[in-house]
């Protein structure tokens, strides 16, 4: 048996209806809808996909860091926001 991604829905022969939950060459976890988790070994272990497997998921792109030169210059123009309207007020 090949190592199943997380969330593929799966039919097994004495549990029935589940998902995977986590998934490795060793180890498989699905959660079956009527017996809760359980733990298999990749290799021994005999299941019906159902349905096409998830779509991976898109990993979020790293913020690009900041330039000490951006970063002072922004926190100066913040500060002559404040001081302009701590000014207007008076």
């Amino acid at each position: 048996m090949q190592v199943l991604p997380e969330g593929q829905y799966i039919k097994h022969e004495q549990y029935g209806y589940g998902v995977v939950t986590e998934a490795d060459v060793e180890r498989t976890t699905i959660d079956f809808d009527s017996h809760g988790k359980k733990k298999f070994v990749t290799s021994l272990m005999r299941a019906e996909l159902v349905g096409e497997a998830p779509p991976k998921a898109a990993r979020p792109r790293r913020r690009k860091k900041v330039s000490v030169e951006a970063a002072v210059a922004k926190a100066n123009a913040a500060a002559t926001a404040v001081v302009k309207t701590a000014a207007g007020r008076r």
